[in-house]
């Protein structure tokens, strides 16, 4: 690691640095003892007589010192060019094994940075832990604790975290990477990352990775620093998996084979570069590394920075934000599928939110009521054959102070005309800003337990369905089965109420999960103003009751 201020010695002289090709009378420099070669108190070890590189001398040191616990030491500042056990000092050595026992406690104080450096080497030559995942996991921690303090961590972690996850096979995800820092992955671990989320998980699309192939700097429109940026990031993914699903089901391919992104390309790729790393321990200096460039696709490029487009105008709209994007247009048939399913999404959005009822409970009149209640409670659960003269007494005296509690000589339970509990709705304070709902039905609720409402077409029709369809019907619960029986019914509103009523919900909450279940599985919205869409009416018509 390089430092902008260091020592002329702070970097120890190495035997790999001696030129011994040359007689020793043309040269001007002498070989300097082994003793001047080390600054360290430990032994250094050469293998079979032979001279080590000073990574290789580095792995072995961190192996003997793998189970070493470091006392409570002062910190000594340390800043080196090439940081490792040699360069340190004493007391340096001291503050690190102490520094380190505490990181391993997940206690992340406050150092220097070469002493950081000098950790990550360690992990990286499989140092400090025996399986890989717990690797990767312990250098992640480091840069996401310390990068706040060292920002130069950021160019360097994010690639050493990649590569450490191709050398040991972790299941990583680069997304997380990519989004731990402000930068971007390298342009071929984008492309390696695009391409699986494409090919086998859309939903997990982020703008950041996908800004990465815009035609154009997405953060420097004034809608997105203005007020646009949380629309842009939440929308623009969901409308790739739109586009996504839309292509299967319109063109049975996704936007991978639609744009022909097939060919894939081959580079090797160094590894932990600028790091201590021993590449003798893993057999790999670099890795070969095969993936799909999309990248370098301009067709790709160009399609998805008019999703982007079509997209942007029309939550600048939908926002109330003056302007508009110029440029290449999307084509109708796909800009039609965008602005419908946002006009439906945002609008389905701010009507949940008008009439989202506000409730505001005071707490102590809450506590009052609930304490009045568990006396009642109490009393009427009372054996009286089994209540005994000395529990009579105090219950007796908690009983008396509420009104209409009155027990009698005869130590008999109050009748139930005597209690008179008041349990009014504005002693709580509720105030709800909508009409407030209809009562429960429990005799209902139970009926509607007591069925297995799960959606079924009839057995000629289930051959002629894709498999789009038995996705989303597995992904309804019950109350959304019966939700869509009422709409097929022949009063459609006071069924879907009644529906609402006895699942403790709101018919607009019932179809808006449906919508949710739907985009999810058939790419598209099934319900429409209460109704729904007739496009799909057809699939529904064979639906068993």
């Amino acid at each position: 690691m390089k430092y902008e201020t260091m020592e002329d010695n702070s970097r120890q002289l190495e035997f790999t640095e001696i030129d011994l090709s040359e007689d020793a009378s043309t040269t001007e420099v002498p070989i300097p003892e082994r003793s001047t070669l080390t600054r360290a108190p430990f032994d250094k070890q050469v293998t079979n007589g032979g001279v080590l590189s000073s990574e290789r001398r580095f792995a072995q040191e961190a192996r003997q010192y793998i189970e070493l616990q470091g006392e409570e030491a002062p910190f000594v500042p340390f800043m080196s060019y090439w940081p490792t056990y040699g360069v340190m000092s004493e007391s340096q050595q001291k503050w690190y094994f102490y520094w380190r026992s505490e990181v391993r406690a997940e206690r992340y104080m406050d150092t220097d940075l070469s002493y950081l450096f000098v950790h990550i080497y360690e992990l990286i030559n499989g140092i400090g832990w025996h399986e890989p995942e717990w690797g990767y996991e312990q250098l992640k921690r480091l840069w996401v604790n310390y990068r706040e303090r060292f920002s130069q961590l950021d160019v360097y972690m994010q690639d050493w975290l990649v590569d450490y996850g191709l050398v040991h096979q972790v299941q990583m995800s680069l997304t997380e990477i990519m989004n731990i820092t402000k930068g971007y992955l390298p342009m071929e671990i984008s492309d390696m990352e695009l391409h699986r989320l494409l090919t086998s998980d859309v939903s997990k699309l982020s703008l950041k990775l996908l800004s990465r192939y815009y035609e154009y700097d997405i953060t420097l429109s004034k809608f997105y620093r203005d007020q646009g940026q949380l629309a842009l990031e939440r929308y623009i993914p969901q409308v790739m998996v739109l586009m996504e699903s839309y292509l299967q089901r319109t063109r049975g391919v996704g936007l991978i084979d639609h744009l022909q992104l097939t060919k894939e390309k081959s580079i090797k790729r160094a590894l932990f570069r600028k790091a201590v790393y021993d590449d003798t321990l893993h057999g790999k200096a670099a890795i070969d590394l095969t993936f799909v460039p999309i990248g370098e696709s301009a067709s790709f490029c160009s399609f998805v920075t008019r999703i982007f487009r079509c997209t942007e105008n029309k939550l600048r709209e939908l926002l109330g934000f003056r302007g508009r994007l110029r440029g290449k247009t999307l084509d109708t048939e796909f800009a039609q599928v965008i602005e419908r399913y946002l006009d439906k999404v945002f609008a389905a959005e701010q009507e949940e939110l008008k009439e989202k009822p506000m409730v505001r409970i005071d707490q102590e009149k809450l506590a009052v009521l609930q304490q009045e209640s568990d006396y009642v409670r109490e009393a009427l659960m009372i054996d009286e054959h089994e209540y005994s003269e000395d529990k009579l007494v105090p219950d007796n005296q908690l009983l008396n102070q509420h009104e209409g509690m009155q027990v009698t000589e005869e130590h008999t339970l109050p009748k139930m005309d005597e209690v008179k509990m008041t349990l009014q709705l504005e002693d709580l304070n509720i105030q709800h800003t909508t009409e407030t709902m209809k009562p429960y039905n429990s005799s209902t609720d139970m009926e509607s337990k007591e069925e297995d409402f799960t959606l079924k077409w009839n057995d000629s029709s289930i051959a002629e369905l894709d498999g789009e369809w038995i996705l989303f019907a597995n992904e309804l619960a019950p109350r959304h089965v019966q939700a869509i029986y009422a709409l097929l019914g022949d009063e459609p509103d006071r069924e879907l109420v009644q529906v609402a009523e006895r699942n403790g919900t709101m018919p607009t909450l019932l179809l808006d999960e449906i919508n949710d279940a739907a985009m999810e599985t058939i790419g598209d919205l099934l319900i429409d103003n209460d109704r729904i869409v007739p496009e799909y009416m057809t699939v529904f018509e064979h639906v068993k009751r």
